[in-house]
């Protein structure tokens, strides 16, 4: 009897995720499934998200800003409410019932919109212009990261190319080469 591949022989890495995950929603002190969830929010994924966006992208332009309605009174405030008070209104009832003290209601309940980077989806002058001097540049050339008859396909075509998730692959390009350019990296 032959003995098992080495791939065979080879455990299964643990997943650790699943694992955090499990014994952080198994910790009491959470009333409901939601409390727990949101717990794991709070101490998990907030961190690692929207304040070290906001955090990294202001502090890189000498800016200051705080990420609204983190102020630790605030958040004891929030999870201390009664589930159904969390979740009404897609979860931001409170915040709605008072905007609406304020603003209109067409600014309250418009529906969401999602901020791309223009370029991600749809190239226009003078992007298309700066794209195609960093594609067609004899820096870009020499380093050959894209074929010559690829960037002119794309360059001719600024709008009909798109990655499986919709971003647009002159853009991607492009914006490899010119970060390419910026930091001298030379084929």
């Amino acid at each position: 009897m032959s003995s098992p591949s080495a791939i065979e022989s080879t455990a299964r890495p643990a997943d650790v995720s699943s694992e955090s995950a499990r014994a952080d929603f198994a910790v009491p002190g959470a009333e409901t499934a939601l409390d727990a969830v949101l717990r794991f929010d709070v101490h998990h994924l907030m961190v690692d998200d929207p304040v070290k966006r906001v955090d990294a992208m202001t502090m890189a332009w000498g800016l200051e800003a705080r990420v609204p309605f983190l102020d630790q009174d605030v958040v004891t405030l929030a999870a201390s409410c009664p589930p159904g008070l969390k979740i009404a209104q897609d979860g931001k009832g409170v915040l709605k019932d008072l905007g609406r003290r304020m603003l209109p209601t067409e600014v309250i309940d418009r529906p969401k919109v999602y901020f791309p980077v223009p370029g991600l989806r749809h190239l226009d002058e003078p992007m298309q212009a700066l794209l195609r001097d960093a594609l067609l540049s004899p820096d870009a050339r020499s380093r050959a990261v894209l074929e010559p008859d690829v960037a002119h396909r794309l360059l001719d075509a600024p709008n009909h190319h798109y990655t499986p998730v919709g971003g647009n692959v002159l853009w991607q390009v492009g914006l490899l080469e010119l970060w390419l350019r910026e930091h001298g990296l030379d084929s």
